[in-house]
């Protein structure tokens, strides 16, 4: 039997002070950027997901505009890619379908910078990916925010599997 996942609920949150702390210490520092709140536990409503503004402070580029930080999501994602998960949904979903996600996702990303910017920008797809799957993570975080992400509902249907539980094998 899978374990089970917490339940969690689509937001749109400007951080409190508390949820600044809680996302520095998920992410084991601050973060350099502006971020929304956009999925969290339903229960203790602590963030599982922030939506990363594509510049951070210093105006470098942040490619990666969903970030999967709440646990347990984390580390059972972790155990699907530890277990072979990039290798295994590039091969079960295919190249092209991929493909049109990242493009989906660039210009959502390229949607948020300011007008007019002229400066440099996030490039590629999901968590700056050019070519298929970097990331398990941040196709599930971007999924879990209502993104169409066919690989992050790749690895929610896996999550409902028990692929991420802590005694699963292969």
């Amino acid at each position: 039997m899978a374990d089970p996942l917490p339940p969690v609920v689509l937001v749109d949150d400007e951080p409190t002070e508390a949820d600044r702390a809680a996302v520095a210490e998920l992410l084991g520092r601050k973060p350099n950027g502006a971020f929304r709140i956009v999925v969290r536990h339903a229960d203790d409503r602590s963030p599982v997901v922030i939506c990363n503004h594509p510049l951070l402070d210093d105006g470098r580029p942040m490619p990666t505009r969903y970030w999967l930080l709440g646990e347990p999501e984390r580390t059972m994602v972790s155990r699907i890619e530890s277990r072979g998960g990039v290798h295994r949904v590039e091969d079960e979903i295919g190249l092209d379908v991929i493909a049109a996600a990242h493009d989906r996702y660039r210009a959502e990303r390229d949607a948020a910078l300011p007008e007019g910017w002229d400066g440099p920008r996030p490039s590629a797809g999901v968590g700056g990916t050019r070519v298929g799957v970097k990331c398990l993570h941040a196709h599930y975080g971007w999924w879990l925010a209502g993104g169409d992400d066919p690989v992050g509902q790749w690895v929610a249907d896996h999550l409902a599997a028990g692929d991420g539980d802590r005694d699963r094998i292969g």
